[in-house]
């Protein structure tokens, strides 16, 4: 496997997709080649984070005991 030159869907910028990224990619079953670079993937991740849960943190998970 050669390391392989990819373009930045988001931002345009080009990166390097290395032997070692592409063996941990095949191990994990993922078939397509990354499409962000790692900035953007981590600003992507981060705000996928930032949209979750979006209800008010007093969740009562189980039997509902009210006091």
């Amino acid at each position: 496997m050669a390391d392989k030159t990819i373009t930045c869907k988001d931002c345009n910028s080009t990166f390097v997709f290395n032997e070692s990224e592409q063996a941990f990619y095949k191990e994990k079953g993922f078939e397509n080649d990354p499409q962000r670079c790692p900035d953007c993937r981590a600003a992507k991740k981060q705000q996928q984070r930032g949209n979750r849960g979006g209800g008010g943190g007093n969740r009562s998970f189980g039997g509902g005991n009210r006091w």
